[in-house]
């Protein structure tokens, strides 16, 4: 018996772990974690949330394949027609949908890292290639060799993020606009939009641009904003042509009743999301400031729920371990192309920007 030839060369993808796993290594409880390695949403779900959760009415029933119901708070929310919109055990279920519909083996994607792992991971596994167009020291595109990428290349999809994973950078108006004269399906993921500007991001996104548009799709999802990462439940916007081959391309039963319950009351409650979505970027402040003042950083400006760190004379792996086994504090670390020596912080309350700034400050004479 043979599994897939190109499955024996596949990389894995190195997922974050969650807090019992953590906290088994480290040996320390979970309450002893500051947990800043993920870019979760450290106030969790809504207390509305938490009670319809608790009082599901039929968890022994199968959800609708349709997602009826959250399709169409959805469309009240984004102001986008439901039949433009999926929803998808978060948003990496339909990134992988998108590879799966449209990949022949030895096609391509195209990407501009650093970014979102996922998008080479999913082309990999469904035999194609990942083209690669790195992105400038300032995390900008270079759009003259993405143009020629897809002259030469002609990706079947171009995957690209904004705010940027792990940079928190936001592409302008302009920038969206040159990629939309692309001849290739764009594939805008916006994970992190609601952290971009004030209400929720929505003079930033570009969601209610898809119906007028034949080759822009928008990603978004609830992991973030909403504090439901460990629901897995997110949603995109897509032509009305792909939308048939989408439907009977997907799982049937795709998006589970807690996570769609949880999805349709966090949107019953976006006046309370936008006050925890305030909190945590007033935090992302206060937080940007102190890592200014510690010697060894160099922050970047970030429009998201993270802040992307570049450590100058010390060595990052160090740093990221230091800090996990002598203070409980995870954070994310790099050592790849465009991102050597770098780490990524993701914001959180008051008291975990306190605990990470005290063990950095002490770590200034280790």
């Amino acid at each position: 018996m043979k599994i897939r030839k190109h499955l024996e060369s596949l990389p894995p993808y190195t997922p974050i772990e969650p807090f019992e796993i953590l906290s088994a290594r480290i040996g320390r409880s979970p309450d002893q974690i500051v947990k800043l390695d993920a870019n979760e949403n450290p106030y969790g779900p809504l207390p509305a949330v938490r009670e319809a959760l608790a009082n599901l009415e039929f968890p022994h029933i199968y959800p609708d394949p349709e997602s009826r119901a959250l399709r169409k708070s959805l469309e009240t929310f984004t102001g986008v027609p439901a039949e433009h919109l999926m929803a998808g055990s978060g948003a990496d279920e339909l990134i992988d949908l998108l590879m799966r519909v449209f990949l022949e083996p030895n096609d391509c994607i195209l990407s501009c890292p650093p970014t979102f792992g996922m998008y080479s991971f999913d082309a990999e596994l469904n035999a194609a290639r990942c083209i690669e167009v790195p992105r400038r020291a300032d995390f900008s595109l270079d759009m003259e060799a993405i143009r020629e990428a897809v002259e030469t290349h002609k990706p079947k999809l171009f995957f690209i993020t904004s705010p940027n994973n792990p940079d928190g950078s936001v592409l302008d108006k302009q920038t969206i606009d040159a990629l939309l004269e692309l001849p290739t399906l764009i594939v805008l993921d916006e994970a992190y939009i609601e952290f971009a500007c004030e209400n929720l991001g929505a003079s930033l996104s570009c969601i209610r641009e898809v119906p007028a548009r034949e080759n822009l799709v928008v990603l978004r999802t609830f992991s973030k904003w909403a504090g439901l990462a460990g629901l897995r439940i997110g949603y995109g916007a897509f032509p009305l042509w792909l939308m048939p081959t989408l439907w009977k391309s997907k799982q049937p039963y795709n998006v589970n009743v807690a996570a769609s319950v949880a999805a349709q009351v966090s949107l019953e409650h976006t006046d309370e999301l936008v006050k925890i979505v305030e909190l945590l970027k007033d935090e992302r402040a206060r937080l940007f400031a102190a890592l200014e003042e510690i010697p060894y950083l160099k922050p970047y400006p970030t429009q998201s729920n993270f802040i992307l760190c570049q450590v100058i004379g010390r060595d990052a792996l160090e740093l990221k371990t230091k800090l996990a086994q002598e203070y409980g504090i995870f954070i994310r670390y790099f050592s790849k192309p465009g991102l050597r020596d770098h780490i990524r912080i993701s914001v959180g309350r008051p008291q975990d920007t306190d605990a990470l700034i005290k063990a950095l400050g002490f770590l200034i004479y280790d």
